[in-house]
């Protein structure tokens, strides 16, 4: 009995010591990139953006090529932490970059694209849709957002480490552009709740003029109100300034609110939020800014989808999460959300005709 005890006790001290290890592993190798950062941007041409001219622009948020329409996600109650496998990541992504081919926008802002990953079995997502081969003709940028320590949740099937960010493409030459660290929570919620930034990028127009371009990703699962408002300040503070300064503003990608304000209306859903679905303070914008909604509320497209469970049509919780702000010299043409279905993604791509007012 008293070997059985000694054997019980070595086991549990065991366990203690490799599970204070591995909670030590977790907090020494976190770190946050710096506050304001220079980005790096492959510019394939010095061709500038005119104004009186429509262009295209095109917001996807591509799940890290893990989310096929029957897949669910263990976060928003679902069974899966990682891709089914590496194959099916490859699937997406094809659908993904044809998908973008077909539309052809002269803009295209991405979000949650593995540069490498257990999740995303390290496809490099960032490679592919910044390879001249494969979408040519774009000056493309990469901001990271978080590169995370090796996640052990869920345990029977972690997670594990990954780095992942946020790209931009576009038809024209991208001058220069800066990534700027979001707000996130400081306690144990930041390792769930991974780091997050916008990357603020510009876009000579003819006649000496500036067209800013703003790519994010907010927050999905913080339950802290003061950190959802201090993001929006952040970005809105960075809008204030590229305007001020004379700029033309586009802000686009997933905002992780409730972009038209009555989706639970508009789509017959419940009316209590999740954390990623309150309606965006469209009252709190600064002056000279507007949501882009067009007819988005009528044509009844969603850009994104709950994955408690595989998608059903007119069955599954779905919202416009995704979407554009833009300033006031900026005309809105068209918004629409592209029915996919979501095949390649828990989201679907969204764009907007706009030109850029004299």
């Amino acid at each position: 009995m008293r070997r059985l005890f000694k054997g019980i006790l070595i086991l549990v001290i065991v366990l203690v010591v490799v599970v204070a290890a591995y909670v030590a592993y977790v907090f020494l190798s976190y770190k946050r990139l710096p506050e304001k950062l220079e980005l790096a941007v492959e510019s394939t041409t010095k061709e500038s953006f005119a104004t009186n001219q429509e262009y295209k622009i095109m917001s996807y948020n591509i799940g890290y090529g893990a989310y096929p329409a029957d897949y669910s996600f263990f976060m928003d109650g679902g069974k899966y932490s990682r891709a089914y496998d590496e194959a099916t990541v490859e699937q997406n992504m094809l659908g993904i970059l044809e998908t973008t081919a077909d539309v052809n926008p002269d803009i295209a802002l991405f979000q949650e694209v593995d540069e490498d990953g257990d999740r995303s079995f390290h496809v490099n997502e960032v490679k592919q849709l910044t390879d001249e081969d494969t979408l040519p003709g774009y000056s493309s940028v990469y901001a990271q957002n978080y590169d995370s320590a090796y996640l052990f949740y869920p345990v029977t099937n972690p997670i594990g480490k990954a780095k992942s960010g946020i790209v931009t493409l576009a038809k024209g030459e991208i001058s220069q552009s800066t990534r700027y660290s979001l707000p996130i929570d400081t306690d144990f919620n930041k390792f769930f709740d991974l780091d997050r930034a916008i990357s603020v990028s510009e876009i000579p127009v003819k006649g000496d003029k500036t067209l800013t371009l703003i790519n994010l990703h907010l927050s999905a699962f913080t339950k802290n109100r003061k950190v959802r408002e201090a993001q929006l300040n952040l970005l809105f503070d960075q809008m204030t300034k590229a305007y001020e300064a004379g700029h033309y503003v586009i802000v686009g990608g997933d905002y992780n609110h409730d972009m038209l304000g009555n989706s639970p209306e508009v789509f017959g859903t419940q009316t209590e939020p999740f954390n990623w679905t309150h309606p965006f303070p469209e009252s709190d914008l600064p002056e000279h800014f507007q949501v882009a909604k067009g007819n988005l509320a009528q044509a009844k497209i969603p850009s994104v989808r709950r994955n408690n469970e595989p998608y059903v049509k007119g069955e599954s919780f779905v919202s416009i999460v995704d979407g554009f702000l833009v300033s006031d010299n900026v005309k809105v043409n068209q918004v629409a959300v592209i029915d996919n279905g979501f095949a390649n993604s828990d989201h679907n791509p969204i764009t907007m005709n706009f030109t850029l007012v004299e």
